[in-house]
């Protein structure tokens, strides 16, 4: 295995650490630059990407495209990356989303607030008042996307393999204790079985997003796919002619070959 997610508030080198390990590993890093780039390639439209990062949207974002479109983008996106096995991924939800897949492992980075205080004002000239603010804000809004996202408490030890403190071991150690861990012989193999399972969520969601974008909602319709290309589509719409216009809008997304449908005709007002 050597698929590996790195989670860390801001000021504890989880980055710099991400990029040292995917450098010595010889792995791709997929930190918010990468996570935009393969969205882009996976057929997924630039300005949906705008709100794309491990905060609560705002009231404004969520105007522009509703909580589950954005949560579908995500979860896509970093399905995609994780079928292939291999790779650094940087936060992004990453370790909760990838949390049942026995092919990942989940590291995360930590440091004492007056640690992190001290690398923001070194590295970026802030004022102390301002790197604690600053540290609080960005914690906060990481603390409110998980709340959001996946009802779960960034800091639940339950979703990391391994924690480190940076402050003890530098960003050099710490790397250097991922990629022995990362290579141990205790680390599982990714199986075939669950690259397939991951190629079929990453579909299955950029199944939805695609449905959430044509303004279907959640309750009109339940998404499978039960093999790679296959699409079965159960539900309703008001007119035949939504229908048709559901079925397409999952045919025309990349990498279906088939849509296979259930969906029933409901008048408006019947539901």
């Amino acid at each position: 295995m050597s698929l590996v997610t790195i989670s860390g508030g801001i000021g504890t080198g989880a980055e710099q650490i991400a990029a040292l390990v995917a450098k010595e590993a010889n792995l791709e890093l997929f930190d918010d630059n990468r996570i935009r780039e393969k969205a882009i390639t996976m057929g997924i439209r630039a300005e949906d990407l705008k709100g794309l990062q491990e905060k609560t949207p705002s009231f404004f974002d969520s105007l522009r495209y509703n909580p589950e479109l954005y949560l579908d983008i995500l979860e896509s996106v970093v399905f995609e990356v994780s079928r292939q096995g291999k790779g650094v991924i940087v936060g992004h939800g990453s370790q909760a989303l990838l949390r049942d897949f026995g092919c990942a492992m989940h590291v995360l980075i930590h440091a004492s607030d007056s640690y992190r205080v001290q690398e923001l004002v070194e590295k970026h000239a802030l004022t102390r008042k301002a790197a604690e603010k600053m540290i609080q804000r960005k914690d906060d809004e990481k603390r409110g996307f998980f709340r959001f996202a996946f009802r779960m408490d960034w800091n639940d030890l339950s979703l990391y393999d391994l924690v480190i403190h940076t402050e003890k071991l530098g960003p050099e150690g710490a790397a250097k204790l991922i990629l022995e861990a990362l290579f141990s012989d205790a680390v599982k193999e990714c199986s075939l079985k669950a690259m397939e399972t991951m190629e079929r969520m990453s579909l299955m969601k950029k199944v939805q997003a695609a449905l959430l974008k044509e303004r279907f909602s959640y309750s009109q319709f339940h998404v499978d796919v039960p093999e790679q290309g296959l699409v079965e589509i159960a539900g309703y719409t008001s007119t035949e002619e939504e229908k048709k216009r559901m079925v397409r809008a999952a045919r025309d997304v990349p990498g279906v070959s088939k849509v296979k449908d259930d969906i029933g005709i409901m008048p408006s007002g019947a539901y």
